[in-house]
């Protein structure tokens, strides 16, 4: 039986370039799919390929952990896939928090892929009297004064932002001081965490202004080499 070339799955020495990290998540989900498909092993030109990457760029980005091929094989996708949700933490299960039933927020409450990367919204916080006490896709809904008793009980680390601008900030601060660690923020504002929080921002209006950006400037924009 053939030998992988190397060890498996390192700690990167260094800081992770971000981008790297994001493309971690899109090989994973094309992994994913081609195990769906049932394919058994891959190569890094065929899933630069399936991305728009170079099979180089594909091997730099997982030598940051590692060696993962095997002569004449490529990569096991399984394998690959086990060891891509060890190095994003996603092996394991999450419980979040979100605070925010509106709209947006319902969505959220009913959207299944959550499920399928081991995250689970498992508590939502909301002022609205009548929104209290529904359970939403069965998610409960509480009053945002319990939200440090629910954090701590059910031991959450990362929480949704999912309420209006204004607001955003006050709430940050109370995922905050309630112990978790890493927040989504879907409100259209920058709000200020401690540097031991971790923070991603998903403006949804913003990502159309690049989109609409990109298409009227086609040709004329050069990609950020940001790894």
């Amino acid at each position: 039986m053939s030998q992988p070339k190397s060890k498996p799955p390192l700690e990167p020495e260094g800081a992770v370039p971000k981008a790297v990290v994001n493309r971690l998540s899109l090989y994973l989900r094309e992994l994913l799919r081609l195990v769906r498909d049932g394919h058994q092993t891959t190569s890094s030109s065929h899933l630069g390929n399936l991305l728009g990457f170079t099979d180089a760029q594909v091997r730099k980005d997982l030598a940051y952990f590692g060696h993962f091929g095997y002569p004449g094989i490529g990569y096991r996708c399984q394998e690959l896939i086990d060891a891509i949700r060890r190095i994003l933490g996603t092996d394991r299960f999450w419980p979040v928090a979100m605070v925010g039933v509106g709209n947006l927020g319902r969505a959220l409450l009913g959207y299944k892929g959550f499920g399928q990367q081991n995250f689970r919204i498992v508590a939502a916080f909301d002022v609205a009297a009548d929104k209290i006490g529904e359970s939403i896709d069965g998610v409960p809904v509480h009053p945002l004064d319990k939200l440090t008793e629910v954090v701590r009980q059910q031991r959450i680390k990362l929480g949704m932002v999912v309420v209006p601008a204004s607001s955003a900030q006050t709430v940050a601060d109370k995922l905050v001081a309630a112990g978790v660690e890493g927040i989504v923020n879907f409100a259209p504002v920058t709000i200020v965490l401690p540097p031991t929080v971790n923070l991603v921002g998903v403006d949804l209006a913003m990502e159309l202004e690049q989109l609409s950006f990109a298409v009227v400037n086609r040709g004329n924009v050069v990609p950020a080499n940001d790894d």
